[in-house]
């Protein structure tokens, strides 16, 4: 099975712990919370990896009781880029619109998670309401980044495992930023009632408003 670029095992455990190691760094879990966000993640980032270089279990289904179900996918490795077979991309598919733009969501999204850190740092430092940067547009935008690197890896290499995973995953965090969200609006009161009035949970408005000024809570 390692002919067709399958059966790697420690490439499998090596890309995962990059990846959530990486993801660690930049979110800087510290609550509960946040550690229930990072394992979500990492759940994601091991099933990924378990099918892109261990067990590529999409694969075998496609090629076997679900052949025909997307043409031209076989056994090969880079077959598993899943949206270049099904839009009959014939080159090399780590070029392929998929996969430019699947890079583009992975490292918009490292970069959304490390700019909203430090904004949330230095507001928790000053004990005042984080709404600058990225909290400018979003309420949750580490949230959001995590959101945009999976997207960025299914544009890569979706599974069956990941697609499922992921709504459920949108749900976890909705319910867990629907949560901060009361312990924020209990410190902070008016102040955050204004904010969040002007932005939206995960997705920026076309015309945003003006961000409150920060206060400190009650």
């Amino acid at each position: 099975m390692t002919d067709n670029g399958y059966g790697l095992w420690p490439l499998v455990v090596f890309n995962s712990l990059l990846v959530v190691i990486f993801a660690a760094s930049f979110f800087h879990p510290r609550s509960k919370r946040d550690w229930r966000v990072l394992g979500g993640f990492s759940a994601f980032a091991v099933a990924l990896f378990t099918e892109m270089y261990g067990y590529p279990l999409t694969v075998y289904l496609l090629t076997g009781p679900l052949a025909g179900l997307i043409p031209g996918v076989n056994l090969s490795h880079n077959a598993g880029h899943l949206w270049t077979d099904l839009i009959g991309w014939k080159g090399d598919p780590h070029v392929s619109p998929f996969h430019l733009a699947s890079y583009a969501f992975i490292g918009g999204g490292f970069w959304l998670i490390a700019a909203a850190w430090r904004h949330l740092y230095a507001a928790q430092k000053a004990r005042r309401l984080a709404v600058s940067g990225p909290y400018a547009h979003v309420r949750h935008p580490q949230y959001a980044g995590f959101v945009l690197i999976m997207v960025g890896f299914l544009l890569q290499w979706p599974t069956f495992a990941t697609l499922a995973m992921f709504p459920v995953l949108l749900l976890v965090y909705r319910r867990l930023a629907i949560r901060e969200e009361r312990e924020v609006a209990a410190e902070f009161g008016e102040a955050w009632e204004r904010y969040a009035a002007a932005t939206r949970r995960f997705v920026p408005r076309l015309n945003p408003s003006p961000p409150p000024a920060p206060q400190e809570p009650r």
